[in-house]
């Protein structure tokens, strides 16, 4: 159906360090929705979770370093939260409005992530069936965001687009891609 390449931007000037860049595509067909995720620079100055012997469902995965999409029905509150560990781990969460009404999305068991790790990179990819959650022809807004936690301890905040005086990316305004 359609597919686009993004670029993350950090929420502020001060915080990550110049030489890291996330960039990425997403893609839509009608029951399938994939998304990467490739972090580029010197791995060794961030908080990488190494791979999970077994991956699974957790909280709080944006403790640390996480990368995040948000699915917004077009001209609809309700919208799902997924949250993809570079570890493995993962959570999908579904709310009524923004911030409001927020429960663990049943439909998924497991997310099959597939990650790439190298000295100045990392890519996280995803193919997702969202047709257990959408129907095919339904329209899409996304937003795509990540947050990255440095070795110093500090996290950071990366969308595409931050607009709003704090880093939310729950923000539909922030949900820049349709699909």
């Amino acid at each position: 159906m359609s597919g686009q390449d993004f670029s993350l931007q950090p929420f502020s000037p001060l915080g990550p360090p110049l030489t890291i860049r996330i960039t990425g595509h997403i893609n839509r067909r009608p029951r399938q929705l994939a998304i990467r995720y490739d972090l580029h620079g010197p791995l060794a100055e961030l908080m990488i979770p190494p791979p999970a012997a077994i991956p699974s469902r957790r909280q709080g995965l944006w403790e640390e370093t996480c990368f995040e999409f948000f699915l917004g029905v077009k001209n609809a509150p309700r919208y799902w939260e997924f949250n993809l560990s570079p570890a493995g781990h993962w959570n999908v969460y579904r709310f009524t409005g923004y911030r409001q009404g927020m429960v663990a999305e049943t439909a998924f068991t497991s997310l099959p992530l597939s990650l790439r790790r190298r000295p100045d990179s990392l890519e996280v990819a995803l193919e997702l069936d969202v047709g257990r959650i959408l129907a095919a022809d339904q329209p899409l807004i996304v937003g795509i965001a990540a947050v990255i936690k440095l070795a110093g301890g500090g996290l950071t905040y990366w969308a595409l687009t931050h607009p709003g005086p704090e880093a939310d990316f729950h923000r539909r305004d922030g949900f820049l891609i349709e699909l």
